[in-house]
C-alpha cells in the first residue's frame, strides 16, 4: 500500500522503482569491452486496409556466430497491439515483458484500455529508461503496431535509443537487414493492400533481407522454421501459421531459379 506522498500513479516502472526493483538495471562495463550478447535483427510492419502486419525473422547473432535460430522477436502486447524487436536480446525480452505487464497494470487501475497512441508513448518511456545500458551497447530498437479502435485503422511507430517515437505512414523495416527490407517494401507498397498481398510483401522483404544480410535468417525450410507473422484488425491479433508461410518462400525460389535458368540459357 502507498500513501499519497508516494503513489506510484498507473506506470509500472515507477511501481518496480518505488518497491526497489531497477527494471532495465545494468552493471558498469568501462574498460571491460563490449558485451558480447546474442542480437535480434530484421523486423517489420506495415499497413494494409484493415489493420497492419507485422513480422520478424527467426535468427539471432552472437558475433559472426548464429546464436538462435528460432527466436521469436514479434509478440502481442495485448489484444490490439504488438511489438517486434531488433537489438539486444536480453534486454529486449525484459522490455516487451515490463510493456505487457504494464499495459495490463494500467487496465486494472484505470477500469479501461489505454488508447493505442498511449501504449506508444509508454513503451517510449521503457526504451528511454533504457539508455543507460544501450549506452553500453545494450541497445534495443522496437517497431510498435496496432489497431486503433478510436480511429479505426492500422497505425505503427518505431524508436529511437533515447525514447524518441516517430509514427511512420505506411511501413518500417529496422535491424541489421533493415536496409534491403526497407527497398523491397518501398518498391512493392500500394495504399489500400489486401491482407494476402501485405503478407507476401512482408515475406518477400524477409526474403531478400535474408538474401543479402547474414545476421537475417531467412525461411528454413529444413528445419521447418519459418518467420514469425501477424495481422492486427478490429478482431485482435492473430498470427499466420507455417503452413501459410511456406508456399510464399518457396514460391520466391520459383520465381530465382526461373530467372537464373533464363539467364543461363
Amino acid at each position: 500500500m502507498f500513501g499519497p506522498d508516494d503513489d506510484p500513479g498507473s506506470s509500472f516502472v515507477s511501481l518496480l522503482r518505488r518497491v526497489g526493483i531497477e527494471p532495465f538495471g545494468v552493471e558498469s562495463t568501462t574498460g571491460v569491452g563490449a558485451v558480447n550478447a546474442p542480437h535480434g535483427t530484421t523486423v517489420l510492419a506495415l499497413r494494409f486496409e484493415d489493420g497492419v502486419v507485422m513480422a520478424g525473422d527467426r535468427r539471432a547473432t552472437m558475433g559472426h556466430r548464429i546464436s538462435n535460430r528460432e527466436m521469436e522477436k514479434v509478440v502481442p502486447a495485448d489484444r490490439f497491439s504488438g511489438v517486434a524487436i531488433a537489438g539486444t536480446a536480453g534486454p529486449a525480452m525484459d522490455m516487451i515483458k515490463v510493456f505487457q505487464l504494464q499495459l495490463e497494470h494500467f487496465e486494472k487501475l484505470d477500469g479501461r484500455p489505454i488508447s493505442l497512441e498511449g501504449k506508444a508513448n509508454q513503451l517510449s518511456q521503457l526504451v528511454r529508461a533504457n539508455l543507460p545500458a544501450a549506452m553500453q551497447g545494450l541497445g534495443v530498437s522496437p517497431i510498435f503496431a496496432g489497431y486503433d479502435l478510436l480511429r479505426r485503422t492500422g497505425r505503427l511507430w518505431d524508436f529511437d535509443v533515447t525514447g524518441g517515437r516517430y509514427e511512420e505512414r505506411d511501413f518500417v523495416a529496422i535491424g541489421s537487414g533493415g536496409g534491403p527490407a526497407s527497398t523491397v517494401l518501398k518498391v512493392g507498397y500500394r495504399p489500400g493492400m489486401s491482407v494476402e498481398d501485405a503478407i507476401t510483401l512482408a515475406c518477400r522483404a524477409l526474403h531478400e533481407a535474408a538474401d543479402v544480410d547474414a545476421a537475417t535468417g531467412g525461411a528454413d525450410a529444413l528445419r521447418g522454421i519459418y518467420p514469425v507473422v501477424a495481422t492486427i484488425t478490429s478482431d485482435g491479433w492473430v498470427r499466420r501459421a507455417d503452413s501459410d508461410l511456406a508456399p510464399r518462400f518457396e514460391g520466391f525460389l520459383t520465381e530465382q531459379r526461373a530467372i537464373l535458368g533464363g539467364g543461363a540459357s
